[in-house]
């Protein structure tokens, strides 16, 4: 009866250890860390009316979802050409691209920010080859401001877009673009009638990644960033470490919860991002 019983549920006791172990760590911190957000003198709603309510606040959040919109629609143009080679390139030309893709993805977060500062700061790299060359006569201001963050985000978070994008044109049948092409259709009509609606669903939950990740960014907006236009997860840390105001930081940390937990299910529910990792 007991080896019955084991044999009917070996994949649930299998993944009980797992189960056990994020609930543990994972959902069990992440509850608390909600509960806590509601603890506030003046109402369970106090902290997010202060988030909602107040005009610095506000700006934190829109310059965080615009920062990391720009950062989705710039890596979502350069991705695309990259993925395409990456698809149908050969055995080898694949393997550079991997290459040149994955050794920046692999390096140190921190060592790439200090590299960018070193490139774009007014007496960097960059300032002094454009105004050696006479383009410009003063250094242009790519660091210490939102465009160094975007410069950086966008470094970062490339290969997030590119490998999902080129995986959903890897299982595209060749022939169909030939087929367009066969009945006269311009290059523009067959990317825009064949390539772009088949690797939608790639470039959507490739966008979603891109966007989930680069709003919860710390490290490069306080290196390449100014110091007083931060982001939402520079004002949690000031929150928790400085201010010590745990509930209003749990409160800013529960909308970029809701935020993702938003975005994931209108991806799956409109836009079938979930077929990307295997369901049919």
């Amino acid at each position: 009866m007991a080896s019955g019983f084991l044999r009917r549920h070996s994949a649930s006791l299998m993944l009980a250890p797992a189960m056990l172990l994020l609930a543990v760590f994972f959902l069990w911190p992440v509850l608390d860390l909600v509960r806590g957000s509601f603890a506030h003198p003046d109402g369970s709603l106090g902290q997010y009316e202060r988030v909602f309510s107040r005009p610095a606040y506000v700006l934190v959040l829109q310059r965080t979802f615009l920062i990391s919109g720009l950062t989705v629609l710039i890596c979502a143009v350069i991705a695309y050409p990259v993925a395409y080679r990456l698809a149908t390139a050969s055995t080898t030309g694949k393997l550079v691209i991997l290459a040149v893709i994955l050794i920046p993805f692999w390096t140190n977060l921190l060592v790439l920010c200090y590299g960018w500062l070193i490139i774009l700061s007014p007496t960097g790299t960059l300032n002094k080859a454009l105004t050696g060359i006479g383009l410009i006569d003063n250094p242009l201001p790519l660091s210490g401001n939102m465009a160094g963050v975007l410069i950086g985000m966008v470094q970062t978070m490339l290969p997030y877009m590119v490998l999902p994008v080129a995986a959903n044109m890897a299982r595209i049948d060749p022939r169909i673009p030939q087929a367009a092409r066969s009945l006269g259709a311009p290059p523009l009509q067959v990317f825009l009638r064949t390539w772009l609606p088949l690797t939608m669903s790639g470039v959507i939950a490739g966008g979603l990644l891109v966007f989930i990740m680069s709003i919860g960014f710390f490290i490069i907006p306080a290196i390449l960033g100014g110091t007083k236009d931060i982001f939402i997860a520079q004002l949690i840390e000031m929150n928790i470490n400085k201010v010590l105001n745990w509930g209003f930081a749990a409160a800013l940390s529960t909308v970029v919860l809701v935020t993702t937990l938003v975005l994931y299910g209108v991806g799956v529910r409109w836009f079938g991002v979930d077929a990307l990792w295997g369901r049919q």
